[in-house]
């Protein structure tokens, strides 16, 4: 389906030179010598790589259709990851190279939204917030909560991230997955 630029939208996916990219943001410039023109910020969704792009004003191109599957993280294989379909239960494999960010987080059985262009799996979209076990830090020092320092601690799944000093090995924390922050413990 062709759109121009006065249909795009923050999210929106559009094809332009063979690749798929995902709209972050976008401003509509009306310089006051020449034609207008679109400035626009790009996520290329297989690369991972965000490139801003200028169309001119009113200029047309295909609209991605993507398909966004709920699916469960069944286990690693190798190399492979394997990701089972709630609705079908059919089961895709995909390479830990493609994913290599959302590794952090996921977890088995955890539920995934996976990102899908025909045939092609471009990636997987995580929950906003992620509940995991912290499997390394340094003990606590008594009575030091006040002072709102922090310290490294690993997740079970081989995150590191910077946590409260009251926080100790096999507690359980809530996680932002858009930044690797820590929220709360769980």
């Amino acid at each position: 389906m062709a759109i121009s630029t006065a249909d795009f939208k923050n999210g929106l996916t559009i094809e332009v030179d063979n690749a798929i990219w995902r709209i972050i943001s976008f401003q509509h410039v009306k310089p006051g010598k020449g034609g207008a023109f679109v400035r626009s910020k790009l996520k290329n969704l297989r690369t991972g790589a965000v490139q801003e792009k200028t169309f001119r004003a009113g200029a047309k191109m295909e609209q991605a259709q993507i398909d966004t599957r709920k699916m469960q993280y069944l286990y690693a294989d190798g190399d492979d990851h394997v990701f089972m379909d709630l609705d079908t239960y059919d089961q895709i494999s995909i390479p830990a190279a493609q994913i290599t960010q959302e590794l952090k987080y996921l977890q088995e059985n955890m539920e995934v939204s996976v990102i899908q262009y025909g045939n092609e799996t471009l990636g997987v979209e995580l929950p906003n917030t992620v509940t995991l076990e912290v499997a390394e830090t340094e003990p606590g020092i008594k009575g030091d909560t006040a002072s709102g320092g922090s310290k490294p601690a690993t997740m079970t799944t081989g995150l590191t991230l910077q946590v409260p000093f009251f926080v100790n090995q096999g507690d359980k924390l809530v996680i932002n997955t858009q930044d690797g922050t820590y929220i709360s413990r769980g």
